[in-house]
């Protein structure tokens, strides 16, 4: 079976993408590299630096020394620098978090709604979405809620008080033909919004894992 690496910047995304890859494919080899001062230090920057971008480079060049047949980041606020980590250990197959949902709604739907719950995601995102969009000759709008306070409710335990805020902020997406849940952590909210939103709700773990398992079987 294929070895996949996965390289997260906040524990938050650890058990969610992990459940997701016992559920839909058990028999992956999966291990876990986690750097938990990226996500802080991009809030208090405001930007990302060519420090980070090295930092990035040097996870993804030990994931690769590690005999991983390919590399699944989960921190979406970090675009940029996970495309120059790919590019440093080229044609190793590496995913961006959002890369295989942006596709799936990009392919599928002509308004598509996002929420997220880490703020500096959100103009990075958008712009990768916007350009893939493009590439593809597509017209997708798409609209974008940050759900503020709920990723801090989540880091101390409060999952049910997260996945209310996040359902509160899907009513304000009823109109869109789809929902995407920006953040790997917020995969379990999933459920939630489906009891009052009857069109597809889409999470970076699900569709990155049927997106490897195309690229490695």
């Amino acid at each position: 079976m294929p070895r996949i690496s996965l390289i997260h910047a906040t524990p938050l995304a650890v058990e969610p993408v992990n459940t997701a890859f016992t559920e839909q494919w058990p028999e992956a080899d999966v291990f876990n590299l986690l750097e938990d001062s990226l996500a802080p230090d991009l809030a208090k920057s405001g930007k990302l630096t060519a420090e980070m971008i090295e930092r990035f480079e040097r996870l993804a060049t030990y994931s690769k020394d590690t005999g991983a047949d390919a590399i699944l980041f989960t921190c979406s606020a970090f675009g940029p620098a996970i495309e120059m980590a790919a590019n440093s250990v080229a044609p190793l197959t590496t995913l961006k978090p959002n890369e295989a949902m942006f596709r799936e709604a990009i392919n599928s739907f002509q308004r598509v709604g996002m929420i997220a719950t880490f703020q500096p995601s959100i103009p990075s995102m958008q712009a990768e979405f916007e350009q893939m969009a493009r590439d593809t000759g597509r017209t997708v709008l798409l609209e974008s809620i940050f759900a503020e306070g709920a990723m801090e409710l989540l880091a101390q335990g409060g999952i049910d008080q997260h996945n209310r805020i996040i359902k509160e902020k899907a009513k304000q997406l009823t109109h869109c033909d789809a929902i995407m849940l920006a953040q790997f952590s917020m995969a379990k909210a999933r459920i939630d919004i489906e009891d009052i939103y009857k069109c597809p709700v889409l999470t970076s773990p699900s569709s990155a894992i049927t997106a490897l398992k195309k690229a490695l079987i």
